[in-house]
């Protein structure tokens, strides 16, 4: 066999060290050359755009007024768009290549894009979203997903990922993205910045694409609330006089239950925000899901048949489920032709999507658009003319980036479950971060009656710059303090507790409890019965909290797991659920109560 020039050569001069210090020096050269052009390939993509944009442009603003006209409410400012809104000259591309290979380039921009121009803005170029606006992760098999600039490790939320991202990021000054299901709320939740999804209808649609158009609106993302203002009296075509109103402070205390963000943070932050702000009234509390149960009545049929289910999770999953029947049966209305003739290639989450909404028959439509009708009344009479509603934005963190499951059910389903509330009344709702929980941004929602946009842009304003700085000072609650009370003192109050509680007075039974633990806090006993009667009065996660403790202090309470196990499935979080009730079954293998919650669960999750 022939040796090769080169390796003739190193075998005749292995011994000779200047040959290697050669291929060393060329070796090493070869290496720092690669590190430095993958540095620099990561600096651009993090540093410049972070993959926010499918394509770069600039359109300029239309000619400012001579003076001495004012100048132009959005003067000097930039923005990005979604690749859903079309601009003359562009090929609007929906997130899919296939979609931009087979339509033409638009003949005309869209009627909020003008708008932006005419009052002085400057268009950056289009965003990336998920494909069809199917989504909440903000990933995109084509286009890549967006880095979140808060949390790069996590994904950035969707559909409208690069929008989000490009303001978070500093790269525009605002955004615009369309929000059906949550697709402007949950990306500025991830990423940390504010958003608006407008009422219903109030914003012009003509030349945006079409997901769902009785469902969709034209959001805004911004950085700073009073540019959130500026292109909120632009969109929505605001006078800039209205009679001040007062405000009433509603906390929805049931949706709380959901979030993992500690609820008496969001409660003291705003509760003592106000305290310092004229107009608005002392904050009440509401079950919401029970007044939406009885405020509409065609939700009802849409409900699982199921007894092991709490009110409050059926009534949310009942919602979003008739919200998606809505949205893919006009999908299908919409592109079933499209898709069908070019079989687009889709990411996973894409081509789920797509072809459960072009496969399925949608036999009950009247009855989903009645939902919808009756949820603008139901909230209407709710917050009538100065009621804002305050609910969590998003229940959990964002997910981790490049996980094996990385869109859970469980996720998916307490998500859409608080996104659906505006989708389907129509209200307006605008999306506040306040800080951080865990390393990850949190945020809050401020939700008001269907048209009272400029009142709740008004809001925002007002409240914004209080709600960061008692943010930045407010702290999780401290655990109650152990002292070694009388013990005989402690057994009495638990007896008067377990009293209470038989005779279904669960709130008296929770203050003797806690009576009980505040004598002594390590007796597990005291946390499992507080937790049983959280359960009965709908506090999930209260429950949750006294099950951790009791476990804590005595790690084979069987009834601690049984009682969490139930919290959790109550708050649709079934894997941990099936873990807690697993645990059960190996302290007690014949658990009857776990032992049908193990099947119950495993059939669910199936």
């Amino acid at each position: 066999m022939s040796i090769s020039k080169p390796l003739r050569l190193i075998k005749d001069n292995a011994s000779n060290p200047k040959l290697w210090l050669v291929i060393g020096i060329g070796f090493a050269g070869i290496v720092v050359l690669a590190e430095t052009q993958r540095r620099r390939r990561r600096v651009k993509t993090e540093k410049e755009d972070f993959g926010a944009f499918v394509e770069r442009f600039q359109l300029p603003p239309y000619p400012q007024p001579p003076p001495p006209a004012a100048k132009l409410p959005l003067s000097g400012l930039t923005f990005s768009i979604q690749d859903i809104f079309d601009v003359k000259g562009y090929v609007t591309g929906f997130g899919n290549p296939d979609w931009k290979r087979t339509h033409e380039a638009a003949g005309k921009t869209a009627v909020v894009v003008t708008a932006l121009l005419k009052n002085g803005a400057t268009c950056v170029g289009k965003t990336v979203m998920d494909e069809f606006s199917f989504g909440i992760s903000g990933e995109n098999a084509h286009y890549g997903t967006p880095t979140n600039p808060k949390t790069p490790s996590c994904i950035p939320g969707g559909s409208s990922s690069g929008a989000a991202v490009a303001v978070a990021a500093g790269l525009a000054d605002f955004a615009i993205g369309t929000d059906t299901t949550g697709c402007v709320r949950i990306p500025a939740s991830f990423c940390g910045i504010i958003a608006f999804r407008p009422s219903y209808g109030a914003v012009s649609t003509i030349g945006v694409l079409s997901n769902s158009q009785s469902l969709e609106t034209v959001g805004w993302f911004a950085r700073d609330p009073s540019v959130l203002h500026r292109v909120g009296h632009v969109l929505l075509q605001l006078t800039s006089v209205e009679p001040r109103r007062a405000r009433r402070i509603i906390f929805a205390d049931d949706l709380f239950q959901l979030s993992k963000v500690p609820a008496q943070k969001t409660v003291d932050v705003i509760g003592k925000s106000i305290q310092n702000l004229s107009g608005y009234q002392s904050p009440k509390n509401i079950n919401l899901c029970q007044h939406i149960a009885s405020s509409v009545p065609s939700l009802k049929g849409f409900r699982e048949q199921s007894t092991h289910q709490q009110s409050g999770a059926s009534i949310l999953k009942a919602l979003s489920s008739v919200m998606f029947s809505l949205q893919g049966y006009e999908f299908k209305s919409n592109h079933e032709k499209w898709v069908e003739s070019i079989k687009p290639k889709l990411g996973r989450s894409a081509f789920d999507r797509v072809t459960t909404a072009i496969n399925t028959a949608y036999d009950d439509i009247k009855a989903l658009y009645k939902v919808r009708t009756e949820m603008r009344g139901a909230f209407q009479s709710l917050l009538k003319d100065d009621g804002i509603l305050v609910v969590p934005t998003v229940a959990d963190s964002p997910l981790k980036l490049n996980t094996k499951k990385r869109f859970s059910s469980e996720f998916h389903d307490r998500t859409f479950a608080l996104s659906s509330i505006a989708t389907m009344s129509g209200c307006c709702q605008v999306t506040i971060p306040l800080g951080y929980h865990n390393d990850c941004p949190v945020s809050v929602s401020f939700v008001s009656f269907h048209g009272a946009d400029k009142f709740l842009l008004d809001t925002v304003l007002d409240m914004y710059a209080t709600l960061q700085e008692k943010a930045s000072v407010v702290s999780n609650g401290l655990p109650l303090p152990y002292t070694n009370g009388n013990m005989e003192e402690c057994e009495l109050l638990k007896e008067k507790g377990n009293a209470a509680f038989k005779g279904k007075q669960w709130n008296k039974a929770v203050n003797f409890y806690t009576e009980a633990i505040k004598l002594n806090g390590m007796n597990a006993t005291y946390y499992c019965n507080r937790a049983a009667a959280y359960l009965e009065l709908g506090c999930f996660l209260k429950a949750e909290e006294d099950c951790d403790k009791a476990i804590l202090h005595d790690k084979k309470n069987v009834k601690a797991y049984l009682r969490r196990g139930t919290a959790r499935e109550s708050l649709l979080r079934n894997k941990e659920a099936l873990e807690d009730f697993k645990h059960a079954l190996v302290l007690e293998p014949q658990n009857k109560t776990a032992i049908l919650a193990e099947k119950r669960l495993r059939k669910l999750m199936s």
